[in-house]
Formats: structure tokens, C-alpha cells, sequence
């Protein structure tokens, strides 16, 4: 396990952490609610896009100086902040205080607009942001130039790897407690809408009968569009069984370690990465029901099960931000026409 520390003045600012994958929903919430913490305890991911403050126009910047920040459609504005911030749970940082007049937020907590907003308690530099406004997962970036990384001495957990797909509590369900569409898979779905789109070159696409053609039907059919000619689709991955035929398009998990996509054996190019629990869901769902049966319920009848499982009141939506950000970071996206991009205006 790794502490980073002051690089100034070598005073530990975080717990002891473990490095995991970056979420695919770091910067994509529901508006006007409160998120929990990103990342888990003890763990910590790294942004390897410009993020944050200073950002400039599309048109101010140009396509060539935007491309070198990772952003290859116009947008209405690209960032300039630092590579490879570090981002932790706020319950693992330590030794840092809160500067009040960088505090600003939009309703119900700060948003780092302002820049790094805590500082180290041994020598008083910035050195980090608390983020924990409406519609924002908590976190707290550390600035990359400013925290050196050292060992522990603690053991770490063993990591986490492709096999820990199959564990029932990897599984990310779709519906939250209340009812209500979960802001993981939201996003999600956003970000495999984006690598849709440019795997397929805006082409149709026929998504596999099952869970996947009904929690993403919807969605798919928002953003390219139906007729002749569709591609084939279908998941792949660790524990699921090939496809007889070879499909155009393969449904696959990022590794909850690295972050890399699943690449099958025969070297398909038509890779779409998913979230690791998203995936996780549709291709190994396991036992639905709390009680053992045999057979099934007669056609037409319904179970009476109370309280009844929650049910939202409207097909999955997926989170239009988390699309944008991940389609105009593709380069491939320079040789597709996407049917829904807000383009820049500055």
C-alpha cells in the first residue's frame, strides 16, 4: 500500500491506499443531488486527462492544441489543468485543512473552481481539493506535482483481477433502494454509448437478446440509429461463453485494476468497454430470487411478493455528460459524424 505526502515538507496526508482502477462515472453525477464518496476506503485511482482549471475556449485553443490535451472535437471548452491528479475517498485524507476563501460551491457543498482548496497542515501549501458539491461524488484530488507517492510498509490486499468479475458482490445493480436509476450505471451507459458510436461508425446495431437489449434498447436507439444492414453484438469477457458466429461488435469489462479493456483471444476491433460492475451484471447475474424453486410461475401470473422490488417509472436515461466527455476524448471520433453532440460555442 502507498501514502503520498507533502512534497514540500514530507507530512502524510493521506492513509495508507491502494491503487484501483479509475471509475468510468468520476465526473458525472445526478444533478442536484448528494453523491457518496467515489472511491472505496483505501483505495486511490489517477486521472490520466487534463482536468479542472485553467479552461479556454474551443475556438481561442484550436484543434491542434486541443488534441494535445486529449480533446479532439470542438467543445465548448477544454481544460488545462494538471495530468494525473490522484483522487482518494475524503475519509482516507489526513494533515490537511480547509482554505475557506477557495470554498465556493453552487448550493450545498465545494466544487474546487476555485483551484486546490486544502492545504497541507505542516507547511501550509495547496496541495489538494475537496470536492463534495451537489450533483459531485466526494473526493479529494491531490495535485500531482505537489504529493510524492511512498510505500506503506502496510501489505496491501491481494489485487483485484479479471476473476473477481464473478463475485456476486463485484455486480452492480441498476436500480437503486429508493426506486430510482442508479448514477453508476447512468453514466456508465453514457460512456458505452461514446465507444459505440465510434466502434460502429455510427452504424445500426443489434444488441443480444437479454438484459443487455433491455436496460440499453432505449438508450442505443437515442444515438444511432435503425434499418438494414445492423451489426451484430454480444458480450465477451471472463467466464462467459463465445458466441458460435464472430459478432461485429463485443461487449466487454475494464479490469478493476488497471482499467485496460478485455481483449477476447481472436483479437476482435470491435471492442465497447463497459464498467466493470455494470458488466458484471449483465453477464453473470446469478440468482435473482431469495427463495429456492423449481420450474416457474404459470404465463400471465405475478408474483405477490412484498414490498414489491423497486421499479423506475421510465426507461434508463444515460447521463449526456459522460457520453460528451468520452466521445470527444476517442480520436477515432474524427471519422464519425455522432448524431448527438453539442459541438462548441464560446
Amino acid at each position: 500500500m502507498d501514502v503520498f505526502a507533502c512534497a514540500d515538507c514530507g507530512t502524510e496526508l493521506t492513509a495508507p491506499v491502494s491503487r484501483v482502477a479509475l471509475p468510468v462515472h468520476t465526473h458525472h453525477g445526478g444533478w442536484e443531488e448528494l453523491h457518496p464518496p467515489l472511491m472505496e476506503p483505501a483505495t486511490y485511482a489517477v486521472d490520466p486527462r487534463p482536468t479542472g482549471p485553467p479552461w479556454r475556449c474551443w475556438a481561442e485553443v484550436g484543434e491542434d492544441a486541443a488534441a494535445r490535451q486529449g480533446v479532439y472535437v470542438p467543445v465548448h471548452s477544454v481544460s488545462f489543468g494538471a495530468r494525473n491528479r490522484i483522487v482518494i475517498a475524503p475519509g482516507d485524507s489526513r494533515s490537511m485543512t480547509l482554505i475557506l476563501e477557495r470554498c465556493e460551491g453552487y448550493c450545498r457543498g465545494v466544487d474546487g473552481r476555485a483551484g486546490p482548496n486544502l492545504a497541507c497542515a505542516g507547511c501550509g501549501r495547496p496541495v489538494a481539493t475537496r470536492i463534495d458539491d451537489c450533483g459531485m461524488w466526494q473526493t479529494v484530488w491531490l495535485e500531482p506535482d505537489l504529493v510524492v507517492r511512498r510505500a506503506s510498509g502496510r501489505p496491501a490486499d491481494p489485487p483485484p483481477g479479471w476473476g473477481d468479475l464473478e463475485r456476486a458482490e463485484h455486480r452492480v445493480p441498476p436500480v437503486e433502494p429508493d426506486g430510482s436509476w442508479s448514477r453508476r450505471w447512468e453514466a456508465a451507459v453514457g460512456v458505452v454509448l461514446a465507444h459505440l458510436v465510434v466502434a460502429t461508425r455510427g452504424r445500426p446495431v443489434a444488441l443480444p437478446v437479454g438484459p443487455v437489449t433491455a436496460l440499453l434498447g432505449h438508450a442505443v436507439g437515442w444515438y444511432l440509429p435503425a434499418g438494414p444492414g445492423a451489426l451484430s453484438s454480444a458480450l465477451a469477457g471472463p467466464g462467459v461463453r463465445a458466441p458460435r458466429s464472430r459478432p461485429d461488435v463485443l461487449f466487454v469489462p475494464l479490469h478493476p485494476l488497471t482499467g485496460e479493456a478485455w481483449r477476447p483471444p481472436s483479437g476482435e476491433k470491435g471492442v465497447v468497454p463497459m464498467d466493470s460492475g455494470v458488466w458484471a451484471y449483465l453477464a453473470h447475474p446469478g440468482e435473482t430470487s431469495p427463495m429456492p424453486a423449481t420450474g416457474g410461475l404459470p404465463h400471465g401470473v405475478l408474483r405477490d411478493d412484498y414490498p414489491l422490488p423497486p421499479n423506475p417509472g421510465s426507461s434508463l436515461t444515460p447521463n449526456a455528460d459522460a457520453f460528451e466527455y468520452t466521445l470527444v476524448g476517442l480520436p477515432a471520433v474524427r471519422n464519425v459524424r455522432p448524431r448527438r453532440h453539442r459541438g462548441a460555442a464560446c
